[in-house]
């Protein structure tokens, strides 16, 4: 396989951005109502209409670079909104350069309903409406909020998922290129230094500023690079992917020397492309013929559906030999949603 990314030449792009895009101000930094002293941290609810969305500010004693990381988007999804927890208890802000934004839960309907990925409120998937309506529904109003207080603010941005409470996921993570070279480079060298190995090449990010549907791709279309990290399976708290997304956040905190030290990166990187979502043509039972991780070859039965009576109402099979990056691996299923997503490693 062909693991090398143009990777010397992207040594030095995170340092010279992050210089070039660093908050230089010395003062408080703030969000929504709370407000953070140089080395000091502010926790606490930034309040939409019909929600709230916890969220906390870690102001460096020193300037540096605005790193946004992102969890909850999806409230089932729950090894990053561990991991901000801990993240937050760890990062000492009189040590820190730069400030950090954790979104601890962005979809709080979501997390505290235990809903797959829609809200329980308005029914809407909070990362399909960004960059989100003041004027919306509540998910609409809480995109609009993280888009404006969050993301505006923010010089890099991380959106962190994992596997829904549907989803059998296999650690991922999508690397988007826009065209944009310093952009590109930039995205490229964050996911690297994220440390997980499969790496997904994502060329179909919106980037309309008035309709980009995703967080990640808000920040995008502002000129910020972004990544997605996926880490974690069946909505379990997992702890082995609470540790990666740990230290996949410490990492790219030492790369943008926020953090003192050497920063790991993924030694043997697995670049994903293309990749295939595979969708339900049926509503009824799905049984999965397949796990995260595994090989599947074209043409491979990757699931079965059938009726809520037991008889076989249609099949679901690879259109292209890959890896299951996920696999929905419970029973329910309805017509048009997602059943896998099959990716081909480059060669």
């Amino acid at each position: 396989m062909n693991r090398v990314y143009g990777k010397a030449k992207l040594l030095w792009v995170i340092p010279w951005l992050a210089a070039g895009l660093a908050c230089a101000q010395t003062g408080p930094f703030t969000v929504g109502p709370l407000r953070a002293e140089p080395g000091a941290s502010a926790s606490g609810m930034l309040a939409v209409p019909g929600a709230e969305i916890p969220v906390t500010v870690v102001h460096g004693a020193r300037p540096g670079p605005v790193l946004a990381l992102v969890a909850g988007l999806h409230g089932y999804e729950y090894p990053p909104i561990l991991a901000l927890q801990k993240l937050r208890a760890e990062v000492d802000p009189k040590r820190l350069s730069g400030t950090l934004i954790l979104v601890h839960v962005a979809n709080l309907p979501s997390f505290l309903g235990r809903t797959v990925y829609f809200s329980p409120l308005d029914h809407k998937n909070l990362n399909r409406v960004f960059p989100g309506d003041p004027a919306g529904t509540v998910s609409e109003r809480i995109a609009h909020a993280i888009t404006t207080q969050v993301i505006d603010k923010c010089d890099y941005l991380v959106d962190m998922h994992g596997g829904d409470g549907n989803e059998s996921l296999w650690p991922y993570s999508y690397q988007p290129v826009t065209g944009e070279g310093k952009l590109d480079a930039a995205t490229a060298d964050m996911a690297l230094v994220w440390g997980i190995e499969h790496i997904v090449l994502d060329r179909r990010r919106p980037l309309d500023r008035a309709a980009t549907l995703y967080c990640s791709a808000t920040a995008l279309a502002r000129g910020k690079p972004a990544i997605i990290v996926e880490d974690g399976y069946l909505g379990t708290t997992d702890p082995a992917s609470v540790s990666r997304l740990m230290r996949g956040a410490s990492n790219l905190m030492r790369r943008l020397r926020m953090l003192e030290g050497a920063p790991e990166k993924t030694r043997r990187p697995v670049y994903v492309e293309p990749t295939e979502l595979l969708t339900s043509p049926a509503t009824g039972i799905l049984y999965p013929a397949v796990e995260r991780g595994r090989p599947v070859r074209k043409g491979a039965l990757v699931a079965t559906i059938t009726d809520f009576f037991g008889r076989q109402i249609a099949e679901v099979r690879a259109g292209l030999d890959g890896i299951v990056l996920y696999v929905v691996a419970t029973p329910p299923i309805s017509q048009g949603q997602p059943v896998a997503l099959i990716g081909a490693p480059k060669r």
